[in-house]
């Protein structure tokens, strides 16, 4: 058998990972941002039986336009997005990396640039370099809680000109999310297209930025129903964009390229969205919890809008993560230096994890509540 490094593959590809959380099985796992919560008997029992529905025409291609699935997402949009979508108006795929991938397709490629602003999801430099799409980088600073200026975001665009512009609310791995005016000021300075990942928006205290869509032809907003939805494993990601943005992107999709299963599945999901979406309360509630007992360890909490939490710092966060992973809980290591990343789960994993981190960091735990009480004394004075 041949080794990679023997295969005539592209030479921007040579030495490069590929993308992965680890998938180990321990008792409390909470790296990947899923809902903890599973979908409801009434949504299975629905599932099961509009997928066995379709299943009696699985000789026949799917719609390739997804129409029906496409309106229900723009009416979803519509009702809790603060602006009337239609069909037209929404494009959906295998996941929201799909989506991110089709958008390359269209407007990156080779010669062409797309701009990040980091630490920010990894996916994105990762399907620019997939795409032969140039991918450079403008910096979050952690002493402004990882947020963009706008001036900042102005000046990266006018350094770079680039084809496509990413932008995350709520930010990933920060949780940060982003105010209306980084999105317009970037926009009016851009001729290229601007994507806000909005892969965690239901658990924003801040309104989507959907409402910026109309007037705006080259502002995509992406979302996910892997997150809120708790549908990680049914794929489906979608996007809102002017008419002609769907349309761009019908020129690089796969044919056919959301199975009937897919579809219905989605559907499906739709039709039980208040249910699923209930548990978005009780994540966010985790989500405060975590941070309000990370800070009273003393550590460093990035403020979240998501359903994770960014914190540290530890001298060498990789011994942290194994310390955790010892004793049964799984976060992540997003390669930030001093940075972990926890996912909130329910309240007993939640707990679980807390208890594991005082008995896998005490010291550094003792070390920055000792720093944040003397801080705090010498700011008293």
């Amino acid at each position: 058998m041949s080794a990679l490094e023997e295969l005539p593959i592209r030479p921007e590809l040579r030495g490069k990972s590929p993308y992965g959380a680890p998938q180990l099985d321990v008792p409390v796992r909470l790296n990947t941002n899923e809902n903890p919560y599973p979908p409801s008997a009434a949504l299975i029992a629905d599932l099961a039986a509009s997928v066995s529905a379709a299943a009696a025409e699985l000789n026949r291609y799917p719609d390739r336009e997804a129409l029906a699935l496409r309106g229900k997402l723009a009416a979803y949009l519509s009702r809790t997005g603060g602006v009337q979508l239609s069909a037209e108006q929404v494009w959906a795929a295998n996941g929201s990396n799909e989506v991110l991938q089709q958008i390359l397709q269209a407007f990156g490629g080779p010669g062409r640039v797309a701009l990040g602003f980091e630490p920010t999801y990894s996916m994105h430099s990762l399907i620019s370099q997939g795409t032969s799409t140039t991918y450079v980088v403008a910096p979050r600073e952690a002493e402004s809680g990882f947020r963009i200026d706008p001036a900042v975001a102005v000046e990266a665009v006018a350094e770079h000109d680039p084809d496509v512009v990413f932008l995350c609310s709520p930010n990933n791995p920060t949780g940060t999310a982003l105010e209306a005016d980084v999105v317009e000021e970037v926009y009016a300075a851009t001729a290229g297209v601007v994507v806000v990942d909005e892969a965690y928006a239901e658990f924003s205290h801040a309104p989507s930025l959907l409402r910026l869509l109309p007037g705006r032809p080259r502002l995509i907003v992406s979302r996910t129903m892997s997150k809120a939805f708790a549908f990680a494993g049914g794929r489906l990601g979608y996007l809102a964009a002017d008419p002609a943005v769907v349309d761009a992107l019908r020129l690089v999709r796969l044919p056919y390229h959301l199975s009937v299963m897919s579809q219905e599945a989605a559907r499906a999901a739709l039709r039980h969205a208040d249910d699923t979406l209930a548990s978005v309360d009780l994540v966010k509630a985790q989500r405060d919890r975590i941070v309000r007992e990370l800070r009273a360890r003393g550590l460093q909490v990035v403020d979240s809008d998501a359903n994770f939490v960014l914190f540290g710092r530890f001298e060498e966060q990789a011994d942290v993560w194994q310390a955790l992973l010892d004793r049964g809980v799984l976060v992540r290591d997003v390669g930030l230096a001093g940075w972990l990343r926890v996912t909130a789960g329910t309240e007993e994993e939640t707990s679980a994890f807390l208890r594991a981190l005082d008995d896998a960091a005490p010291q550094q735990a003792a070390g920055d509540r000792a720093a944040a009480q003397r801080a705090e004394e010498a700011g008293k004075q």
